[in-house]
């Protein structure tokens, strides 16, 4: 039997009904919207509902868009992703439609369901290793990003994901951007591997434990960088954050959400090493985990991959309504809901 949330009609943003592409809320809840559609087709072929009986295309339909493809993982042949067309009808091909998508891709997250969740669970731990760039559910992923890039080109696309999708989302969206295409992303509840230190309620306590973790990872970062320049003789090598810091996505987090709340934690204090004159300890620090340089550094890391959660830049979106339990401060339902308390703000790594 289906779950209330999984039918539009009685848990999808009805009040959206006219959509205003230039507008971040509407852009936010479509594309919210489009990630649960992705989560609804599975389970329609989990429980075998076709035709009349499946649940997944109001998730696109009621915003005009059309499902042009979906992405099969090559284990256990899930449905992990789609991708989608905007089409809008005669009647409304007059309104302004700035700021519109032609195309999404969007990715969702972990489903506890027999089907898929051994895979997908899988894949949490590889985002927890910091290997799924070498998954197969990643090549397809990347590989439907780069054909669609190529076909349609960069303005055209956005990229969405959930949870474990918004870590697929984000390290689709690194690996363009290394090589100078900026899409728009909008990634919701993205893991960042890390103790819950936004947790602790006595800010000082926190800032200490920011600071000294800051001073740790700079330090072994350097001794690293130092090794591997007598490795690499003048070689200049470039800088990856840098590279990448022209790339502003999208960021939703809760702070109820331990798996994503460390994300405000991050930019809040990389700001505040900048103000008590620390900055560059930190902008050696913003960039490494201190796990993963402890890793290489016993030679327990199999490559140098920076770690996935890390970005230089972002429009980092928290949800300051306080949630009703873990589920709902994790659940993807939050970011099309009519009246939301949000703290917005964009953060550009210098």
């Amino acid at each position: 039997m289906a779950s209330e949330r999984e039918c539009f009609e009685l848990s999808g943003p009805l009040h959206l009904t006219s959509v205003d592409w230039e507008n971040t809320h509407h852009q936010r809840s479509v594309a919210a919207s489009l990630v649960q559609g992705v989560y609804i087709v599975e389970r329609d072929r989990q429980e075998k509902r076709e035709g009349s009986e499946a649940l997944a295309p109001p998730w696109w339909e009621f915003f005009h868009f059309k499902l042009l493809r979906k992405l099969v993982d090559d284990v256990g042949f899930s449905i992990f992703g789609a991708i989608y067309e905007f089409k809008p009808p005669p009647s409304i091909r007059h309104h302004s439609l700035e700021g519109r998508p032609c195309f999404v891709i969007a990715f969702r997250g972990t489903l506890t369901k027999s089907d898929s969740v051994s895979r997908d669970l899988e894949l949490d731990v590889e985002v927890i290793r910091n290997g799924l760039h070498r998954t197969s559910r990643f090549e397809i992923a990347i590989q439907a990003v780069r054909n669609m890039v190529a076909a349609v080109g960069d303005s055209n696309v956005w990229l969405a994901g959930h949870s474990l999708g918004s870590s697929m989302a984000m390290l689709a969206g690194k690996t363009m951007a290394k090589n100078g295409v900026f899409l728009k992303s909008f990634l919701f509840n993205p893991p960042f591997v890390s103790a819950p230190i936004e947790r602790i309620k006595d800010k000082n306590v926190k800032h200490g434990i920011r600071f000294a973790g800051s001073v740790i990872t700079a330090g072994l970062s350097f001794a690293m960088k130092a090794k591997q320049k007598q490795h690499q003789g003048n070689r200049s090598v470039e800088d990856p954050f840098t590279t990448l810091s022209s790339w502003f996505p999208s960021l939703f987090v809760n702070p109820g959400d331990d798996i994503c709340s460390e994300y405000i934690g991050y930019f809040e204090h990389r700001k505040r090493m900048e103000q008590i004159g620390a900055g560059a300890i930190e902008r050696l620090a913003t960039q490494n985990s201190l796990g993963g340089l402890l890793m290489h550094a016993m030679g327990k890391a199999s490559d140098s991959e920076p770690a996935l959660h890390l970005i230089p830049s972002a429009n980092l979106t928290v949800n300051l309504t306080p949630p009703r339990d873990l589920k709902e401060a994790h659940g993807i339902h939050q970011w099309w809901a009519d009246s939301m308390q949000l703290k917005s703000e964009v953060h550009r790594y210098k």
